[in-house]
């Protein structure tokens, strides 16, 4: 008997040895984080026209630790079901009865993953693809601080891989986001790890332990700046969010696409400022606040958006809507430990969208930033 067992525990040196590299992958992943994958909701026929690189991409993934697919089909049929079955077999389908938005859609999936205790959640746009590494790259910047909440891809456009889609995104003192380098090449750029102001929700990177602290998206945003509040309260929770450069993503982006959303983003900015600012900030933004509403104002009745910038008002003007945005306020305060003298240094004063070449920005940007920096001299809370 001792003879047999002796000669079993050769064979299995004799293996080791002979493929080192296998028996090393086998012992290190039993210590490698858990990471999910949320590849961000499907509705209608968008799995048809994206799904296939987006999928592609990621199976070419080096990460050597466990990870899963999860993906949620918005106003699911049958038909859109068994597509993204036989397109992901490998992935866990959430499927929702009514197009749920893109916040609620993630949520679903991201609430999958939490329960399943994995490490890492990260979230990709089903119309991106992503380099071979980027997963691995995503969580080597995550594990390089303790203090590090979110960690957000470098995006470049599609086809032309040498453009900038974001590197990381910018917030002005008035709630509007927009991606920083946008459009521009790459090589004007440093590229580094940073502090970012948020992360885009096209390529993130969230550890479990902030999201079960700070929440997942809110869902009254139902599009857009979803990614921008979440960010707010990550570094508010003392968190912050920060790019990998070397974590690349192609995104099939398109400007013209998302600026037709008027109604949300032009609401979800309001929102979003509404809930994460002192309310002695608010007090402060009031004045430029009132003069934009009345650019804005204009700025609709030229390009046509005008009535959906009334339908804007009409929500803040809604006394049902007041509870949500008390109750969202006090629980984003709530995680408040860092003051907004410290955040508003992240904060621009100047509207960037290099699409909107409007004369009447160009001529209003100066004039913000110079109110900002007045703003952040007096700001001590």
């Amino acid at each position: 008997m001792l003879r047999i067992r002796a000669l079993e525990i050769l064979k299995v040196r004799w293996f080791e040895n002979l493929t080192p590299a296998l028996s090393l992958r086998r012992r290190g992943r039993k210590n490698m984080k858990k990471v999910a994958i949320i590849i961000a909701p499907n509705y209608k026929d968008y799995a048809k026209k994206y799904l296939d690189g987006c999928a592609l991409s990621l199976r070419k993934q080096d990460w050597q630790g466990e990870m899963k697919i999860f993906i949620t089909d918005n106003e699911s049929s049958e038909e859109s079901f068994n597509y993204l079955k036989s397109k992901l077999p490998e992935a866990e389908i959430i499927i929702n009865k009514n197009n749920d938005g893109f916040a609620k859609g993630n949520n679903d999936a991201m609430k999958r993953a939490i329960a399943q205790e994995f490490d890492y959640i990260i979230l990709f746009n089903m119309d991106t693809v992503v380099e071979s590494d980027c997963v691995s790259e995503l969580v080597k910047v995550a594990e390089s601080g303790e203090n590090i909440g979110a960690v957000q891809a470098r995006l470049m456009l599609w086809p032309d891989k040498e453009k900038v889609n974001s590197l990381g995104n910018a917030t002005h003192f008035l709630g509007f986001g927009y991606c920083e380098g946008y459009n521009t090449r790459i090589t004007n750029y440093e590229l580094r790890i940073k502090d970012i102001f948020y992360p885009s929700g096209a390529a993130v990177l969230f550890k479990r332990e902030v999201l079960e602290k700070v929440g997942l998206f809110d869902e009254e945003f139902w599009m857009y700046n979803e990614d921008q509040d979440l960010g707010w309260r990550i570094w508010l929770a003392g968190w912050k969010s920060v790019l990998a450069p070397d974590a690349v993503v192609y995104h099939k982006y398109q400007f013209a696409k998302s600026i037709k959303q008027y109604y949300w983003m032009d609401r979800n900015r309001i929102i979003a400022i509404i809930k994460n600012y002192h309310f002695l900030t608010l007090l402060l933004i009031l004045p430029p606040f009132v003069i934009m509403e009345l650019g804005l104002i204009l700025f609709s009745l030229k390009t046509g958006w005008f009535k959906e910038k009334i339908k804007v008002w009409k929500y803040f003007l809604t006394p049902a809507k007041w509870k949500y945005l008390y109750n969202a306020r006090k629980q984003a305060q709530s995680l408040r430990k860092v003051k907004d003298r410290d955040i508003a240094k992240m904060i621009t004063g100047k509207i960037w969208y290099q699409e909107i070449d409007d004369v009447k920005l160009r001529l209003i940007n100066p004039v913000f930033e110079f109110y900002w920096f007045l703003v952040k001299l007096l700001i001590w809370w």
